[in-house]
């Protein structure tokens, strides 16, 4: 009897883990506006009373005109900019950059060490499990918004 139970225990703990690790990840969603298209988009959760976080996310255009993406927002932070890490010689640097190019029929790639969106003066901790709404605004396909899923610290993909 008290084996058959160990059983059951076991397996009810798997189950439940499981269920509490589905339930930790959002699922990052594909949005599209007219040729541009945004994919992959996820943040990390932050520690409390932590003011700045990356964001991350694929950008497509479909289309046979080059697009550019010139700012973001969300009302999860008091800004959102885009920046840059890049070589300087030896060293890397960030910096803010005024706009990202995404070439026609191509994609750019928002990633930890290249460009990426960099939100400061967070209202809240970014919470594993949950989601941060993102309004992108591009040149020719106007306002995009996102949901970005927010992982576990360290995490690099959804």
């Amino acid at each position: 009897m008290i084996k058959s139970n160990l059983g059951l225990v076991s397996r009810a703990v798997v189950c439940f883990g499981t269920a509490m690790l589905l339930s930790s990840q959002v699922l990052a969603q594909s949005v599209k506006v007219d040729a541009v298209s945004v994919s992959d988009a996820y943040t990390r959760a932050t520690a409390p009373g932590q003011q700045v976080a990356g964001g991350f996310m694929k950008i497509e255009n479909k289309g046979n005109a080059p697009d550019q993406l010139l700012s973001a927002s969300s009302p999860a932070a008091g800004e959102v900019q885009l920046h840059e890490m890049a070589m300087d010689g030896n060293v890397m640097k960030m910096r803010q950059v005024k706009d990202i190019a995404v070439p026609a029929n191509g994609s750019v790639e928002l990633k930890p060490g290249g460009f990426h969106l960099m939100f400061l003066n967070l209202k809240g901790p970014f919470v594993a499990g949950e989601s941060v709404p993102v309004k992108l605004k591009f040149a020719k396909a106007g306002d995009v918004e996102v949901k970005f899923p927010v992982n576990a610290p360290g995490a690099m993909k959804h």
